[in-house]
């Protein structure tokens, strides 16, 4: 199947219509790899249902630069979703993704942005995604304490959000989930006994912001 829709304008610095994806299945070649949040994989439970398809391609695309609708498919397909053009165009569509112009200058698709500004906006650079979050930890995490795959943040009241959605933005492939309530964030490790180190790498990254989570 052809993955070649017809390319849309692409005025300088304006946002275009998704429909007009532009890029055809050679796009997907250089893409594919790139760098992101660790996607699931096809023995990860995702029910094959609309809202949890719109939600890996929300991820996808704020976690790395996505071209074209070919390259979306291809990264869709590696976890085991296999998307038509006609079902990813319209998914597009109700997600109000447009393309602008991303870090390199090429154009990128990007969904609405979470909080006040909802401007689509291109998905940030991995480096400046782990510096949010080492600076969040230093100025808001007041304690980690860990119990066998369990891991308890509390921050002062009403940032466990900021600091949840920092933490879901970054790569840690250790990670299996995150809760966030008022002053509390709870995380689960895929390692049954991974939540004292997990505890331990937030301490050091509230204390050293130049830390890397990459390793979390």
């Amino acid at each position: 199947m052809s993955l070649d829709p017809n390319p849309g304008p692409s005025g300088a610095g304006g946002a275009v219509d998704p429909s007009g994806a532009g890029g055809g299945v050679g796009g997907a070649a250089g893409g594919a790899g790139a760098p992101g949040a660790a996607g699931p994989s096809a023995a990860v439970g995702m029910p094959a249902t609309k809202t949890a398809r719109q939600a890996r391609i929300a991820a996808l695309l704020g976690s790395r630069p996505v071209r074209s609708q070919a390259e979306l498919a291809a990264l869709l397909a590696e976890d085991g979703l296999v998307v038509g053009q006609a079902t990813l165009s319209r998914d597009l569509v109700e997600m109000r993704a447009v393309r602008v112009r991303g870090t390199t200058g090429g154009l990128v698709y990007a969904v609405p942005s979470e909080g006040g500004d909802r401007s689509p906006a291109p998905a940030m650079p991995q480096e400046l995604l782990d510096a949010r979050l080492a600076r969040l930890c230093g100025e808001l995490l007041v304690t980690a304490e860990a119990s066998a795959n369990i891991v308890v943040l509390r921050t002062p009241p009403g940032a466990a959000n900021f600091l949840a959605l920092a933490i879901d933005h970054s790569v840690m492939p250790s990670l299996l989930g995150t809760i966030a309530g008022d002053d509390t964030v709870m995380l689960i490790t895929r390692d049954p006994q991974g939540g004292a180190e997990l505890a331990e790498r937030f301490l050091q990254l509230a204390a050293d912001p130049g830390a890397s989570s990459d390793k979390l």
